[in-house]
């Protein structure tokens, strides 16, 4: 009889089981909510962007963000109409802001930058960050009201363009989650966004819950990558090659997060091409797991 009774309850525990499965990623695999970024400076075969806007096409990329580096500033004009023509949206430009900028007076890169976005008519996200060391010598309430004086200016100079200023995780003190939901919330008027990056956040692995829970009311966009603890590296993975990055997506939907999330090609040793194609099938491979 015992035996019967222990058959009973092993068979209702299955059952249970089964009819209460573990939760799955809603994460698919639709286009309209993907956008391809760290491709202009990142490619072994600096390609124009004539070719890379083509390359972006027969990826199925609806849009891209658009980083640069000083040889990339005379054609950023001529892209940006490019990707227009081609029905390609450009979602956002990178800004770097280093101890060579201050309040009123941007350096000439960075003015070329925003004139660019202008006189291509982009309305767009600015997605400013800083180096790492840029407040390393300050106390936590010197580096807030420094950034947030200087994200201020920013904002208002990015809407005279008709474009809003994106905070990017990048690293150091500004890399940091809660910091920048400080920075916006100190300045709730201008409405900064948050950028979080996967491939800055690996010391942050063990907090990502309750950072993401802080964020999601500023949270505009998440660039994906393969995940592991920090000691078992490397930085840069893709997607469907770590061991974290599941978890994560996971936390960002239970959290209400939906999109858009970047697909990285961060490999200046490769055909960005195929880093792309690599991040794609990695994404594939996890889908609704």
């Amino acid at each position: 009889m015992n035996g019967l009774k222990l058959i009973s309850f092993v068979s209702l525990f299955l059952i249970l089981i089964s009819c209460n499965p573990k939760p799955k990623s809603e994460i698919q695999l639709d286009m309209e909510n993907y956008f391809a970024w760290c491709i202009v400076p990142f490619d072994s075969e600096k390609r124009t962007p004539e070719q890379r806007i083509e390359m972006l096409k027969e990826l199925g990329f609806t849009s891209y963000a658009y980083d640069w580096r000083v040889e990339h500033l005379p054609e950023m004009v001529m892209e940006f109409k490019l990707a227009k023509e081609n029905n390609i949206k450009v979602n956002a430009v990178w800004l770097w802001i280093d101890k060579n900028d201050s309040i009123g007076r941007l350096t000439e890169n960075n003015k070329k930058v925003l004139q660019s976005v202008k006189e291509a008519g982009l309305k767009t996200q600015i997605w400013m960050s800083y180096p790492e060391n840029y407040f390393e010598n300050m106390s936590d309430e010197e580096s807030l009201k420094s950034a947030v004086s200087m994200i201020s200016y920013l904002c208002d100079e990015a809407s005279k363009i008709n474009c809003k200023i994106g905070m990017y995780n990048h690293g150091g003190w500004f890399g940091h989650p809660d910091n920048l939901v400080k920075i916006a919330e100190a300045i709730p008027e201008k409405e900064p966004g948050i950028i979080f990056n996967f491939h800055h956040a690996h010391h942050l692995l063990k907090d990502f819950p309750v950072l993401v829970k802080n964020m999601m009311p500023h949270l505009w966009a998440v660039n994906l990558n393969g995940m592991n603890p920090p000691a078992d590296g490397p930085k840069i993975l893709e997607i469907g090659q770590g061991t974290e990055e599941i978890k994560m997506i996971k936390v960002l939907e239970d959290a209400g997060y939906k999109g858009p999330w970047g697909i990285l090609g961060h490999r200046m040793d490769a055909d960005v091409e195929l880093v792309l194609k690599g991040n794609l099938k990695g994404l594939k491979s996890i889908e609704g797991k």
